[in-house]
């Protein structure tokens, strides 16, 4: 007989192709206990979910499921399925990828961090948070990967200015005075080994302290890229998922563009990363006199040694280069014409051409053009005019070799089954479906479901893609709204900003996983911050959409645009999200 650890081991090593095989079985009652259509429909979602979640297959071939089992299953015809992989929405998507591509191409991004950096200092808890200012500013543009990628070197290379060699530090940490007393006499401490004691002891608190703000630091890095992803529509997929679903559900809605996210985001970020800094300065021993207070002893040496190392790695950079200036010029030009074309406040350039014709995907794909032909060196004058003179040779800012390499296609075939699977179920009526069983949820005050919402999708994000997540629960939240006579927008934006608030495990996103793989992160060091950092977050988002996200978006009124779904449905009657509403509309 087979021995039972080495048979659970054998399991284990096969669960990807057993769940791969035992799931659409398993799955099959669906078929007869729902109606035809919807049946199928959620037989296509939890397939799809139960594959994401377990990453049974890679999750850009589990996106493109839809597209063989929709037509097969009679749910939706391959003509209407397969334009949803390439909307509007994963060309802003791409266009903000391949802007990221040529910053990074370039340099720019490093120059950026270290500047930072000079100017916060060198005290532990400023450069935390100049390390999460500059995570955070860059992962609005930039991937959280590439963010967390490039910024983690920079801070073990101050890290060790600081504080030398890891390894000495973790054996200072474990050092302990050891009193050797012989069998028969007493041990009589003299008062050198009295000094010597205290010395060792000293050694050991400081190497600890030293070691938690190496923690501090790491975990910093991570959890800012993450929060500052939320800020801008091209910072994270899920916002963009947010975009593509409201086109889909509510083809009249158009609050939600770049500059109205950024404007609602922004200050969201900013509140949430400063209370993160100081839990994360609190917890590892940032926050103390020394933020104010100038002395002079070994920790100042330190300090000063790391800021040395800062001027001579920003002054190996030289002076800004053609290409870095061209980038940051043609960045500056790339964000302005993106808050500025329909900024709902005041009318934006987009007035000038037909309405409706040009979007966010227009404006980024145009700026992006040009990243490919304009040149990466001044070009040289002198040439036309004297035949002897050196011609410069033209390198465009950015090839497409290199824009090939750096874009994660993957991800945009993940938007594409995100908007697959949306547009599956609102045609098949699964939706009015999954409404018709939320009916009780009707009892909760809107502004304790937002909370709720915000909790069960962060915390389910724990384990599953942030992607795959929004995808899945967003046409939920959205039906939830239509049922409980709400703004879908008051549930919606909470769901999609909560899904970026990963922090608890490494597996949560890849940031915490390359922050963990580290060597010098435990488990333990990312659930203990990690948790606070997730009840900090939810209630930073509660705030928000309670605030001026109200005033912003309507939240209070249920809107016209989404009349038309809810009146097909049998309501009539409109309410702001109050306690008082959810009454009326029982």
């Amino acid at each position: 007989t087979m021995d039972p650890a080495k048979f659970s081991r054998k399991l284990w090593g096969a669960r990807k192709q057993l769940i791969l095989m035992l799931a659409p079985l398993l799955l099959l009652p669906l078929l007869f206990v729902v109606p035809p259509k919807e049946g199928k429909c959620l037989y296509v979602v939890l397939l799809m979910a139960v594959y994401w979640c377990t990453e049974a297959l890679p999750l850009a071939v589990t996106a493109m499921l839809p597209v063989c089992l929709f037509p097969t299953m009679g749910i939706l015809p391959s003509k209407k399925v397969c334009p949803q992989y390439f909307l509007e929405t994963n060309f802003l998507f791409l266009s903000g990828l391949v802007m990221a591509s040529a910053i990074e191409e370039c340099g720019l991004h490093r120059r950026i961090a270290l500047k930072v950096l000079k100017i916060v200092g060198v005290k532990p808890a400023w450069l935390i948070l100049g390390m999460m200012i500059t995570s955070s500013f860059l992962s609005m543009w930039l991937s959280n990967t590439a963010t967390t990628a490039m910024m983690l070197p920079i801070a073990n290379a101050i890290l060790e200015s600081l504080f030398g060699n890891l390894e000495t530090l973790k054996e200072n940490c474990d050092s302990r005075v050891k009193m050797h007393v012989l069998p028969c006499e007493k041990q009589v401490l003299t008062t050198e080994n009295t000094s010597e004691q205290k010395n060792l002891e000293e050694v050991r608190r400081e190497a600890e302290y030293q070691m938690k703000v190496w923690k501090g630091f790491l975990i910093s890095i991570p959890y800012a890229a993450s929060i500052g992803g939320t800020a801008t529509l091209t910072g994270t997929a899920p916002n963009l998922i947010l975009v593509g679903q409201l086109k889909s559900y509510f083809p009249e809605c158009d609050l939600i563009n770049f500059g109205s996210w950024f404007v609602f985001a922004f200050p969201l970020m900013l509140i949430f990363l400063i209370l993160g800094w100081i839990w994360i300065a609190f917890l590892y021993g940032g926050l103390n006199t020394r933020l104010c207070i100038s002395k002079h002893d070994e920790r100042a040496a330190a300090e000063a040694k790391a800021k040395a190392v800062i001027d001579e790695d920003y002054k190996k950079l030289g002076p800004i280069k053609f290409a870095e200036g061209s980038i940051t010029f043609l960045f500056i030009i790339f964000a302005v014409l993106l808050f500025t074309r329909d900024p709902k406040f005041v009318n934006g350039w987009s007035v000038f051409f037909t309405k409706g014709y040009v979007s966010d995907a227009v404006t980024g794909v145009i700026i992006i053009s040009i990243l490919f032909f304009f040149p990466s060196q001044c070009p040289s004058l002198r040439w036309w005019f004297d035949s002897r003179a050196s011609n410069t040779p033209y390198v465009p800012l950015l090839s497409w070799r290199k824009a090939q390499e750096s874009v994660p296609w993957n991800i945009i075939l993940l938007l594409g089954g995100g908007f697959a699977m949306a547009k599956g179920c609102e045609e098949s009526g699964l939706a009015v479906w999954i409404g018709n069983h939320l009916q009780p949820l009707a009892q909760v005050p809107p502004a304790v479901a937002v909370i709720f919402i915000t909790a069960f999708i962060a915390c389910f994000t724990e384990f599953a893609s942030n992607t795959a997540t929004i995808i899945i629960f967003l046409p939920v939240i959205a039906e939830l709204a239509i049922r409980v006579n709400v703004n879908p927008l008051y549930f919606m934006i909470p769901a999609t900003t909560g899904c970026s608030y990963a922090f608890m495990l490494p597996v949560s996103t890849p940031p915490n996983s390359i922050a963990f793989a580290s060597g010098h992160l435990m488990v333990k060091d990312m659930v203990k911050t990690g948790f606070v950092m997730n009840i900090l977050g939810i209630l930073c988002v509660s705030l928000a959409v309670n605030t001026w996200g109200l005033h912003m978006f309507n939240l209070h009124t249920y809107p016209d645009w989404a009349r038309p779904l809810n009146v097909g449905l049998g309501f009539q009657t409109c309410h702001p999200p109050t306690s008082a509403s959810m009454s009326t509309s029982r």
